[in-house]
This record gives structure tokens, C-alpha cells and sequence, in this order.
């Protein structure tokens, strides 16, 4: 799952698999990977993804180990930075010549569909070619879109709100599970009175924490087709998010600007941030505290809306071979001494046997894969809210427009009314 906030601060994200240097591996054309076999029966598929140098150098170790087991599978690779690698695809796509398997994200999944570019991989399932079993916590079900197989999971992770651990302290904040909206908003005053930093970065642009806060209202950021809410709800929020920093719970905007790539959490601007669980050793390698992951603020003390979100590994519609595609997708999502290698790069192993066989010994990773848990242990999980085609523009609509909220180069009043406008724009509506 992207956060559209932390596309460009990638490049410290090593376990969380992220980038902001082009680093490029052997691009490669041609339509289906070679097009057929060889003269031995050899065939070879075109693989591609977005990630950083490390990324490249983990995939490159267990495309060996795939090449080992299936000795008449050829693997080429593609990587790029996560703009440019959506950018070369949509080249790609739009010339018949998208790869034979490549890294997706739910955002994509019903854009690509409408563009009749991925493969339904249910048949590959059901020919015994792709495992569908042995999953955690149903994230099998994360890449069915209208009954169609579009991506199958590779790794998951969840909203979190990442906080200083020694702030929070100092000001006597303790989050549980099951802390209310007006409990964080208490917690955000003392942080401020008691410490002198704004207690959270800030709430204008962060979609997928927007998201929950619908899904636990009974709404949600989008439903199949559209907008799952209101320019008065979307007003309210940003309202909010204005009061918060005029008040000082939130932290100045202009200030998070000029310390970018630096987090206003690491860069000691706040103390807190609400973001994927996975890019939580961000703030260790940036920042000189403790961090600490804590639960998603509810509106009833019950429901957090939160779901596990994935990175996911996708099909073309028009490879020549499908078969060897589904199973190099399913040695990626089920080999255990893939997960070792792997690590949590592209978040938490998605099957239990990955999971299982990738034990880490760090504290951030540790933290990571016990809040995990934890969500699973306290009920809270819900199905992950349908993605619209051009559900991507809206994202990067609704994270550019809240900058420019936040900056003061728009009214609240003005900002709904853009980001509504592009939004529909956008979704055809």
C-alpha cells in the first residue's frame, strides 16, 4: 500500500523497501517476455518493480533460488523509482508491452482492469499452479476485484501513529487501544503544554488516516465508483487540521516543508505521525529517540477501521505464458527462504509460512510484526475499502492540495472545492 506523504522520504527505508534514487537494472522489451519458448523449452518472463538498490539486490537473490527450482524459467528484471516506474509502465501498458509480472498496488487494480491489462490469475489458481491458501488474516482476498483475480499479496502493513516515546512520557500520554478521537486530542494539548513540541505532524494530507476516520463513521474515502464522502465531511476534517496548527497541537506546515526529506516526528517538530507500520524505521535511522508504535484513535473506543494493506504482484493480460508466471508468483509469496532474504522489505510477509520462517532480531522489526499481531489478537481488522479506477489521482490530488492548505496558498473552503473537482475529474463522475 503507498502513502503518497512518504514517496519522496523513501531512501531511508530500507526494510520498508523504498526509494528516491533512479537505480535502473537490465531494461528489457519485447511483448510477453521472448515471446515463446526455446529450442530446450525455455522460457523467460519479464519481472518488474519499483524499490531502491537494496530491494534490487534482495529480488536478485530470490530469483536465483526460483531459476534453481524451475531451471526452464528465465527471469529479466526492471526497476525504477516509484514515479518512474508508473510512468514507464503506463508506456508500457499503453503499448501492448507491459511486463509479465510486476509489483501493483490496490490503487491500480481497478485502472488496470478498465484498461484490460492484468490477468485474472483465478485459473492459474484453480489449474493448481498458484496457491491461494495460507494467507494471514484473509489478505488472499486483498488483490479480488468483482470476483477477478488481480495481484496476489506479497507483504502487508497497517496505519499506525509513530510517536516519541520519551515525549510522550514527559506529558503523561498513554495510548491503548480503544483511545478515542478527544482522548488524542487531550493527548496532543499536553504534549504541547508540557513539552513544548506539537504533539502530531499534522492531519491535511494523510489519505489513508482520512480513510479510517470515515470507515469508522460509517463511510469511507472511496466506495466502487466514487467518493465515499461529502465536501462538508472533507471540510470538517481540514478544518480541523487548520484549528490543530493554529493552536500549536499540530505542527507548522512551512516548518515541515524546509526540513524535508527529514519527518517533522524525527526532526523533532512533532511528536507524533500517523503512517504505514512498516516505515517505522524511518524515524530510528532519521531521528536521535525511541519510537514506538501506537494504536489508531477510534470514535466509539471499538472501531479503528484499519485493514492490512499489501504490496502485491500482478499479472499482464497479454503474457505468453501464465503458467510460469503463476508460478513464479507463488514461489515469491510462499518460499520460505524467500521471506529470509526478503526480510520485511515489502512490509510483513503476506503467508504464514513466510512469516514464520523470517524471524527478526532488530527491536524496530520486532515492533513492527508485534503490532501486527496485536491488531489481529484485539478484532479490529475489516476488509480493505474498494479502489476505483483513478483512485491514484485522487491520492496524489488530495496530498498536493492539503499541502497547499497547509502552506496558506488556499482557504479550506477552496481547497475541498479543488480537490472535488480534479477528484471527479479523475473517476468520471
Amino acid at each position: 500500500m503507498v502513502n503518497g506523504r512518504n514517496v519522496e522520504r523513501r531512501t531511508i527505508l530500507k526494510a520498508a523497501g523504498a526509494t528516491a534514487a533512479t537505480l535502473g537494472m537490465a531494461a528489457t522489451t519485447g511483448c510477453g517476455g521472448d515471446g515463446g519458448a526455446s529450442a530446450d523449452g525455455t522460457v523467460t518472463i519479464r519481472y518488474a518493480w519499483w524499490g531502491a538498490e537494496d530491494r534490487a539486490e534482495r529480488i536478485k537473490k530470490t530469483i536465483a533460488l526460483f531459476e534453481k527450482k524451475y531451471p526452464k524459467i528465465k527471469v529479466k528484471t526492471d526497476f525504477q523509482p516509484y514515479l518512474d516506474f508508473w510512468k514507464k509502465f503506463n508506456t508500457q501498458a499503453s503499448g501492448g508491452n507491459p511486463p509479465d509480472v510486476f509489483q501493483n498496488a490496490v490503487g491500480f487494480l481497478r485502472k488496470y482492469d478498465a484498461k484490460n491489462v492484468l490477468l485474472d490469475l483465478s485459473e492459474q489458481a484453480e489449474a493448481g499452479n498458484l496457491r491461494l491458501e495460507g494467507f494471514r488474516a484473509g489478505l488472499e482476498k486483498f488483490g479480488e476485484i468483482d470476483g477477478k483475480l488481480l495481484g496476489v499479496p506479497v507483504g502487508s502493513n497497517s496505519m499506525a501513529l509513530v510517536i516519541d516515546k520519551p515525549v510522550y512520557t514527559r506529558a503523561g500520554v498513554k495510548p491503548e487501544q480503544g483511545w478515542t478521537w478527544d482522548e488524542f486530542d487531550a493527548g496532543m494539548k499536553k504534549i504541547r503544554d508540557k513539552t513544548g513540541r506539537a504533539g502530531d505532524s499534522g492531519m491535511y494530507g494523510v489519505m489513508y488516516l482520512y480513510d479510517l476516520y470515515l470507515r469508522q463513521n460509517g463511510k469511507a474515502f472511496f466506495t466502487e465508483d466514487g467518493l465515499g464522502f461529502t465536501e462538508a465531511d472533507l471540510t470538517e476534517w481540514w478544518t480541523k487540521a487548520e484549528k490543530g496548527v493554529k493552536e500549536g497541537v499540530y505542527a507548522d506546515p512551512k516548518k515541515v516543508v524546509q526540513i524535508k526529506p527529514k519527518s517533522a516526528l524525527a526532526g523533532e517538530l512533532a511528536a507524533g505521525e500517523f503512517t504505514w507500520d512498516n516505515f517505522t524505521v524511518r524515524y530510528s535511522a532519521e531521528g536521535k529517540s525511541e519510537y514506538a508504535l501506537a494504536p489508531i484513535p477510534t470514535t466509539d473506543g471499538k472501531k479503528t477501521g484499519q485493514y492490512l494493506g499489501s504490496l502485491m504482484l500482478s499479472a499482464s493480460k497479454r503474457t505468453q505464458h501464465p503458467k510460469e508466471v503463476a508460478q513464479f508468483i507463488d514461489f515469491m509469496v510462499h518460499e520460505p527462504e524467500v521471506a529470509k532474504i526478503m526480510g520485511y522489505d515489502r512490509g510483513v510477509p503476506a503467508t504464514q509460512a513466510q512469516y514464520d520462517a523470517f524471524k527478526p532480531t532488530d527491536p524496530v522489526n520486532k515492533a513492527i510484526a508485534a503490532y501486527e499481531e496485536s491488531l489481529v489478537e484485539a478484532g479490529v481488522l475489516e476488509p480493505i475499502t474498494p479502489h476505483p479506477s483513478g483512485a491514484d489521482i485522487c491520492e496524489s490530488a488530495f496530498l498536493r492540495i492539503a499541502e497547499e492548505l497547509g502552506l496558506g496558498k488556499r482557504s479550506v473552503d477552496d481547497a475541498v472545492k479543488q480537490f472535488f473537482t480534479e477528484s471527479k475529474t479523475a473517476l468520471g463522475t
